[in-house]
C-alpha cells in the first residue's frame, strides 16, 4: 500500500469527558504501534480536551459546515475543527447523507472548505442494501465519488475515502472479502478517472461492522488501507486489537 494503514474510530454521538480516560487508553496503545497511524473522530465536545493529551494519535472531526462561518446555529465549521485541535474530518457519512438530506454536492463543498481550512478529509460512500440487491452498488458508488470529491490541485494528497456499506454499518453483517476487494478495485478505478495518476496514492478505508474477529481478514484484502471503525472503537480494548490486526497486515 502506498501508506501505513489508518485505522479511524468514529464515536459518533457517544462520549463525555468520562470517556477521555479510553482516550488515553488508545493514546498509550496507539504508540506501541508506529507502523499504524490512528485516528479518532469524538464528538465536537472533545476534539480540544483529545488533541492536548497527546501526539501517538490524531483526532478528527465527524463532519463539518461548507462555509467558514456565519448564521449556522448548531453547526460547526472546519476553521473551529482547526482550531480545536482537528487534524481532519469526516464527510459524507451514509448517516449524514440519509438522516439530514446531504446531497453529493453539499458532501463535495464540505470537503472543499476542509481542505482550504488546512484539515485531511475522509470522504465516506456507500450503497444501501436494495441498490447491491440490485445490482447497482458499482455504479451507486461511483456516481457518490464523481459527485462528491474535491478537485483541488492538491486534493488527492489530502483526502482518504470510506468505502461504507451501509447495510453493514451497526448490523453485524459484513461483506465477502471478494465483494469488498471487488469494490474498493471499483473505488480505485475510479479515483484514477477523477485525479488521474495522482489517483493511485489516495487511500481507501472499509468500515461497516469492522470489530476484532473480523478486520484482519478485511485488512488483507487488496486495497483496503485501514478502517473506519464505530462502535468496536468506544473502547480501548476492542479498537486497539483492531490496530493490532492493522500491524500485523502489514508485516
Amino acid at each position: 500500500m502506498p501508506h501505513r494503514p489508518f485505522i479511524v474510530g468514529n464515536w459518533k454521538m457517544n462520549g463525555t469527558r468520562a470517556q477521555l480516560a479510553e482516550a488515553r487508553a488508545i493514546e498509550r496503545g496507539a504508540a506501541r504501534h508506529a507502523g499504524v497511524r490512528v485516528g479518532v473522530a469524538p464528538p465536537f465536545t472533545l476534539i480540544a480536551a483529545m488533541a492536548e493529551d497527546g501526539q501517538a494519535i490524531v483526532v478528527g472531526g465527524q463532519d463539518c459546515h461548507a462555509e467558514e462561518r456565519g448564521a449556522f446555529t448548531g453547526d460547526v465549521s472546519a476553521v473551529m475543527l482547526k482550531d480545536a485541535g482537528a487534524g481532519f474530518t469526516i464527510v459524507g457519512h451514509s448517516e449524514r447523507r440519509a438522516m439530514h438530506g446531504e446531497s453529493d454536492a453539499a458532501v463535495k463543498a464540505k470537503a472543499e472548505t476542509a481542505l482550504a481550512a488546512g484539515l485531511e478529509v475522509i470522504v465516506c460512500v456507500g450503497e444501501t442494501e436494495a441498490q447491491r440487491d440490485s445490482g447497482q452498488a458499482e455504479a451507486v458508488v461511483s456516481a457518490q465519488l464523481d459527485g462528491s470529491m474535491p478537485r483541488d490541485e492538491s486534493a488527492a494528497g489530502r483526502v482518504t475515502v470510506a468505502y461504507e456499506p451501509v447495510w453493514a454499518i451497526g448490523t453485524g453483517r459484513v461483506p465477502s472479502a471478494a465483494d469488498v476487494a471487488a469494490m474498493h478495485a471499483a473505488i480505485r478505478g475510479r479515483l484514477g478517472v477523477i485525479y488521474g495518476e495522482d489517483g493511485a496514492a489516495v487511500r481507501i478505508l472499509y468500515g461497516g461492522s469492522v470489530n476484532a474477529g473480523n478486520a484482519a481478514e478485511l485488512l488483507a484484502v487488496t486495497d483496503v488501507g485501514g478502517a473506519l471503525v464505530g462502535g468496536a472503537s468506544l473502547t480501548a480494548d476492542s479498537f486497539l486489537s483492531i490496530v493490532s490486526a492493522a500491524g500485523t497486515s502489514e508485516e
